[in-house]
């Protein structure tokens, strides 16, 4: 192996498990229709979530922020998108990335798009959607296993 790649697969000294680790199919998870043609299918760890979002044509996320910070891929399709002054057209292999609290929307027109969002810490709003906390219930640890 180069030195690159050693670097990269090293094993952290004494770092110790924190779980086993699981495999599911994302898109065996159940929807949630969150406004009509906007569905999301999340996947959830301790510390990051990633939620693939599909939006059928015409279908508007409105503006919104939040606390945690985003990245978001497209995987399929495209979609107009807003963050912070900015607005573009954004197609598959493209990605945003969205600081926390800063206003972000999108938008499909004629056709679909499926993207995938990462959030860390875990969005606190998905988890509300999800039942994992209560909406006036701060998101911690417990509350997303």
């Amino acid at each position: 192996m180069s030195e690159q790649s050693d670097r990269y697969f090293a094993r952290q000294g004494e770092a110790r498990p924190e779980g086993e680790g699981s495999f599911l199919k994302w898109d065996e998870q159940k929807p949630i229709e969150v406004v009509p043609g906007l569905t999301f299918q999340p996947v959830l760890g301790d510390q990051l979530m990633a939620n693939f979002v599909y939006f059928e044509p015409n279908t508007e996320a409105p503006l919104h922020w939040h606390i945690e910070e985003q990245i978001s891929l497209v995987l399929e399709g495209e979609f107009e998108f807003e963050v912070g002054s900015q607005k573009k057209i954004v197609r598959r292999g493209e990605a945003i990335l969205i600081p926390p609290n800063v206003p972000h929307a999108a938008r499909t027109y004629d056709t679909t798009c499926l993207e995938m969002d990462l959030f860390n810490p875990p969005r606190q709003g998905l988890l509300e959607l999800m039942g994992r906390v209560a909406a006036d219930e701060e998101a911690g640890p417990s509350a997303q296993s």
